[in-house]
Formats: structure tokens, sequence, C-alpha cells
């Protein structure tokens, strides 16, 4: 879509998120992934006769604790629904799920625009719903159906139609994904189908209030992939509208190898699911204290947690951004400025330095869970209260970074056995600058002639002659010294 286009998109998404329980929704059955094909069913989960749901009590829980972080009202009383439709992976041929009393209704999300301003994106409502099983289509033995995930607990957010962009629903999802992990409901896998979202869309002629007619994108399992099948498909619609065609109302799956979105079904309306009150549950009646238990247990939000990083440590947005994206950076981030005890700006962003350049990408490259990653908070804090303090230069608390990966040594002790302790005797480095200079004439007269750039070139040459332990600072500080003492002595 151009920017210059008379046209504007009106979208909608709705995320279904995997609860983190390790039961089922209405039985003992196990969502453990990766199990075996049809292991993990029983009665219930086949929906045999004379079997009856029984609700898990940490899906509610879940359900209350990511209503109150998106402020949500909480109903005091919500009710489970039949969703009635015949497919393959759903044996009882209807889904447990949430209709006209849902759990969860109103709130809203709060996005971080490219422009660093904030736009809140409402929500119509959150609401718990059960799993359906998956078909595997294979061209040669026909279709497979794993029941698996028939009966796992899932939560459904489904937004307002605020979305102005497919730029915005990628922030839009990438916060969801952001609050359900902190909130430890879901591991926002989209891989694995924890986290998925379909896609409700429409164009209009810009200043017009009347919604165009909207299509529905599914089978889109990354960020990058809901942004692309946005496009796709605005910029389908609008041609269809330039050329005096119809747009269709209809599900449409997504094909990331092709980038393109096809028809799969026309698309339904509530009325088509013949929704009515599930007969096997009773309501689901959640008191105050119940959601004051709930919101005592509340992590601090990401999008708090990223406004205080910029205003307590005076982190750089893009900073602040990277160190919140999971709990579990910010976690760690923390803990290592409680272990160095400092309020000083630039050791904080030391710190942040660190943790986003060399931290982040070892676990990056070894795909690891931060909370398994070799160096703790006290080591990494140790090791930069040696910068601090000038036992180490910063070029060798890289080696000693490599050196604490593979051994749990104190950073001193590897200090101690490689011999990488800084130098910081002024004789010693002076004479070595002395040295430097003597053999580069010709670049001391560039750097007296007004070319300046040259100063660093002797800070290289002093620490590549000194192996990289020589004190930066009392290089800089004689090497001054030195070129005002020859401009002097020239004068």
């Amino acid at each position: 879509m151009k920017l210059n286009d008379p046209y504007e998109p009106v979208i909608g998404l709705e995320v279904h998120a995997q609860l983190l329980t390790e039961s089922k929704a209405f039985c003992s059955c196990t969502t453990k992934f990766g199990n075996e094909p049809n292991t993990n069913v029983c009665p219930v989960c086949l929906g045999m006769p004379g079997v009856l749901p029984v609700l898990n009590k940490n899906v509610v829980e879940f359900v209350i604790r990511v209503g109150l972080a998106m402020k949500c009202n909480i109903a005091q009383r919500s009710i489970f629904a039949r969703k009635n439709y015949f497919y393959p992976d759903l044996p009882k041929g209807y889904q447990i799920s949430q209709y006209e009393e849902p759990i969860c209704s109103g709130g809203y999300v709060e996005i971080d625009l490219d422009d660093h301003t904030r736009k809140k994106i409402g929500l119509t409502r959150i609401h718990m719903e059960e799993d359906a099983g998956k078909s595997i289509h294979d061209l040669d033995v026909d279709t497979l159906v794993d029941i698996n995930r028939c009966g796992v607990p899932l939560i459904e957010i489904v937004s307002e139609p605020d979305i102005s962009s497919p730029r915005e629903a990628y922030l839009y999802l990438y916060k969801i994904r952001q609050i359900v992990t902190y909130l430890g409901i879901c591991d926002g896998n989209m891989e694995e189908g924890s986290l998925r979202c379909d896609a409700n869309v429409s164009v209009r002629r810009k200043g017009e209030k009347k919604f165009g007619t909207k299509t529905e994108v599914k089978n889109m399992n990354s960020f990058r992939y809901v942004e692309r099948a946005l496009e796709f498909e605005i910029n389908r619609q609008i041609q269809l509208l330039e050329e005096a065609e119809e747009v269709v109302q209809e599900t449409l799956l997504w094909d990331a190898n092709q980038n393109i979105a096809y028809p799969m079904r026309s698309k339904e309306e509530a009325h088509d699911y013949r929704y009515f009150p599930e007969p096997d549950l009773v309501p689901v009646v959640v008191d105050e204290p119940w959601i004051d238990r709930v919101r005592a247990t509340l992590p601090e939000h990401p999008t708090t947690r990223y406004d205080r990083f910029i205003a307590e440590y005076a982190l750089p947005q893009y900073d602040a951004d990277i160190l919140t994206t999971e709990k579990s950076y910010a976690d760690y981030f923390e803990l290592v400025l409680k272990e160095l005890h400092t309020k000083n700006k630039e050791q904080i962003k030391l710190v942040s330095n660190w943790v986003m350049t060399d931290v982040l990408r070892v676990v990056s490259e070894q795909k690891i869970d931060i909370k398994h990653f070799p160096i703790s908070p006290t080591r990494l804090a140790t090791m930069i209260s040696l910068i601090n303090d000038g036992t180490i230069s910063g070029k060798i608390a890289k080696e000693v970074f490599e050196e604490m990966l593979k051994s749990s040594d104190d950073p001193r002790v590897i200090i101690e056995k490689k011999g990488l302790m800084q130098l910081s005797d002024q004789r010693v480095i002076e004479k070595v600058v002395t040295e430097v200079l003597d053999r580069n004439t010709a670049q001391v007269e560039k750097y007296l002639a007004g070319n300046e750039k040259v100063f660093g070139y002797f800070v290289g040459e002093v620490m590549k002659a000194t192996k990289g332990k020589a004190n930066p600072r009392i290089v800089n500080d004689i090497l001054k010294k030195k070129f005002a003492h020859i401009q002097v002595s020239k004068g």
C-alpha cells in the first residue's frame, strides 16, 4: 500500500495464546508439546459418550492475570458455550469456548510506534476456550489427524478494529507476546503454535466512516508473516476496488512460500457456529478477593519497565527496548546493577552495552534461555567492576568474557592465570609511547599539522606494543602531554 493511496486499511486481530498449564482445560491429560501423536488423550478429550469436563482452575487464574495486565473488566460471572463445527481434528464436533458472557471485556494494549509516539489498541474481549487437534495433509497418505492438542487451554484476545497498518499489527502482536510471556502464562512460541493470529482486514476510502467488506487471513506463524500477509491482502482489496470489482467476505490462508493468500472458505458468522451455553459446565464465578490475590502476584508490566529504565537509568530508548524485550533479560540486567551497587550513569550504560552486545549475542547464537547462560549476573558484575577500577581494559575484558563462558572461575582468577592484568605503570607506558613516536615521525608531523585523526593511530600502536594491556586512559593522557611538549619545543 502506497502512502498516497486514497484508501486506508481497518484491521482487527484475534490472537490465540496457549496457556502454560501442566494439564488440559477440562481433563488431566498433559499439555506437553512434541509427544507421539494421539498419546496425550483420554475419553474427555475425545468427547466419548458419558464423560464430563472439569474446569482447570489455573486456566481461570491465568486469564485473570492477562485481563488485569490489559486493563480489562473482569466479569464476576461468565459462562462457557459450545461452538459447533465439524472437522476431522475435532472429534467432539464442537469446541468449548465463551461467547455471550466472556470473562474479560474492554481493556487495551499500548504499542510504541516507530515515531516514538504511543497508541492504544482497544480490546473487545478476552475469553477462555479449548484448542482443536491438528490435521497433517500428506499427498501420499491423504490427511493424518493428531488429537494431542484437543483440549489444550487457550485464551483468545480479540482487538477492536483500531489497527491502521500492517506495521501496527506487527507491533501489537509483539506487545501481546511480550505481555503474556512476562506474566508467565504462555511461552509465545509461534512456530510451535503457542501463539497464533488471525487477522480481519478491510479497506475503505480515507474519510469514510463505514467499514468495507472484511476478509479473514489465517495460517500466519510469525510476526513478519502477519505483516506481509496484511500487506498482500490490503493491496489485493485496493486493486479490486480500483477495478470496480467486489470484495468477497471469505477466509484466506497465507502461503509464506509464495507470498500470497488464497481462499479457504466463505467467512463464517457467529450464527454459523450455533453457539449455545455449555450444559456440562457451571458458570465461572470470580469474586473480588480472588481478583485482588491475582493482582498482588502480577510482575511489573513491560511497558512500565521500559519507561522506568529510561527514567531511572537514563538509558536510550533503544537500550530500554532491547533490555525489556524479555522479562528474563531485564531481570538479568538489573541483577548485575544490584551487584555493582551503582547509580553512576556511565557504569549503567556500560552494563547495558555488555548485556545487549555480548550476553544476548551468546544467548541468540546458542539458542538458550538467559536463565541457562553460563555467566551469572554476579560474575559479570565482578568483571565489569574490574574494568571500572582499571584492573583490566575493555579490550582485555572481551578475552576474559570468552574464558568465563568456558570456565566457572571467578574473573579475577582468570585474569591471574592468563596474565591479563592491565598495565597502569605510567613510567612503563611513557617509555612505550616515546618508542612509538620515535618510530613514526611522519605520522607525528601529520598530527602536528592538524590531522587529529592520527591520534587514534598512536593509541592503537601503543596498545599493540603492550598486547592490549596498557590502560587506555593513561595512554591518552601521556600522548596528549607528549604532543603538547613537542609543539612547545617547536614553537
